[in-house]
């Protein structure tokens, strides 16, 4: 029997929150929209997600107001963050770095983000999602993001080949739409 999504016994916001992103996949689902996807054939490529799984999801995201549906050619619609869906983007890098240094250690995963827009020339995000050379909180719409440089880059992650990754190779404004 699969497991309800509301905690109708609980009032708290982490409840009220686990509610729309506490789902297996969705976090994976927002961080590729931050990546720029948004068609359901490169999330679903991408993710390498059951078709049904994805679409539940994004109608969950869609239903909350963190995602907007809007048609990009006949037959065909996009998923685009919201103000509100933005408004996850330090929790989620918060969460990504959490991860990568207790399950990857020194040094982290495979992605860096640049404040891209810093009047002080940029820097690479520290652990809190701040940058070091002006001392702001960047909104997602102000970084770039890349992949680790060849040298720090130890090869023991495999490199998948789909269009998304292929893109996301090279450096990339985060929300802007991958090609």
């Amino acid at each position: 029997m699969p497991l309800g999504r509301d905690y109708d016994r609980q009032d708290c916001a982490p409840a009220r929150a686990l509610e729309v992103l506490g789902e297996r996949w969705t976090l994976l689902v927002l961080r590729d929209c931050f990546f720029g996807v948004r068609r359901f054939g490169d999330l679903r490529a991408h993710l390498d997600i059951p078709r049904a799984v994805l679409a539940d999801r994004l109608a969950t995201l869609v239903d909350a107001g963190v995602l907007e549906r809007r048609p990009y050619a006949p037959g065909r619609d996009e998923y685009v963050l919201t103000a509100d869906g933005l408004d996850l983007w330090p929790a989620l890098f918060t969460l990504a770095r959490w991860s990568d240094r207790l399950r990857v250690g020194p040094g982290g995963g495979g992605r860096r983000f640049r404040h891209a827009d810093c009047p002080a020339g940029g820097a690479d995000l520290t652990t809190g999602g701040l940058c070091p050379a002006c001392g702001t909180l960047p909104p997602a719409t102000s970084l770039e993001t890349r992949s680790l440089d060849p040298d720090e880059d130890d090869g023991s992650r495999p490199e998948r080949d789909d269009a998304v990754s292929r893109a996301l190779r090279h450096p990339h404004r985060l929300v802007t739409p991958l090609p």
